[in-house]
């Protein structure tokens, strides 16, 4: 799909400029391993707001690629920092994982000596950082801004409450807000608005097992007319 490679593009581009080297080369492999599921449906959800006007405008998948950008790394940034949550590496000694994504095989040592896994984490954090802000940054002077930051304060409520009480169905939340978060920000850049239909929708094909799935399993041509639907 040229979504995906639009989005990812965009969202190096938005990270190009950070230093040092180590800390910029474990964003880049974060983006380029991971689905850009959510960014391909902020495209998406724009194409799908002209599907439903006759007469409505062309989409600049360029220009609607770094509001994608954004939501990519607002979720990239809050994926990582789940995969921390789940198993901290500064209390564990067994395997570490990154939810399914990446198994450390290494086992953290336990006591005052900080372990390399311990240390990768500590930069895992920053990177999380990194990668959430710049996606505000892209979000700022749009119309999903305050929906992205309803996001990050559900994410926090939620794994608040998946610590407390052991739940953890609670980590589904985050697919589902992220792929809500990208319904408003496309939609919004084609002119249109999110409706609460089309909310539903987008949180049911967020919710998945485990990884979420490439775009190009979840997402067809066929996807615009569909959201339009919704609309």
């Amino acid at each position: 799909m040229e979504e995906v490679a639009a989005v990812r593009g965009a969202a190096l581009d938005a990270v190009g400029d950070v230093e040092p080297d180590r800390l910029r080369r474990r964003i880049r492999e974060r983006l380029e391993d991971g689905s850009m599921a959510p960014g391909v449906l902020t495209v998406l959800s724009a194409r799908a707001v002209v599907a439903g006007a006759a007469d409505g405008p062309s989409v600049d998948t360029d220009a609607v690629a770094d509001r994608g950008a954004g939501v990519q790394l607002i979720y990239e940034g809050l994926r990582l920092t789940r995969s921390l949550s789940r198993a901290p590496p500064w209390e564990r000694e067994d395997e570490l994982t990154d939810g399914g994504d990446v198994a450390v095989t290494d086992a953290v040592t336990p006591g005052p000596t900080v372990g390399p896994d311990a240390d990768d984490a500590d930069m895992d954090i920053l990177v999380a950082d990194v990668m959430v802000a710049r996606g505000f940054y892209l979000l700022a002077r749009t119309e999903a801004a305050g929906e992205a930051v309803a996001v990050v304060r559900s994410f926090g409520g939620d794994q608040t409450r998946r610590r407390t009480t052991g739940d953890e169905r609670l980590d589904a939340n985050l697919e589902a807000d992220v792929f809500e978060l990208a319904a408003v920000a496309g939609t919004t850049a084609a002119g249109g608005s999110v409706t609460e239909a089309l909310r539903s929708h987008v949180g049911t094909l967020g919710h998945t097992d485990g990884r979420l799935p490439p775009a190009q399993s979840l997402f067809s041509d066929g996807t615009p007319a569909a959201l339009a639907d919704r609309i």
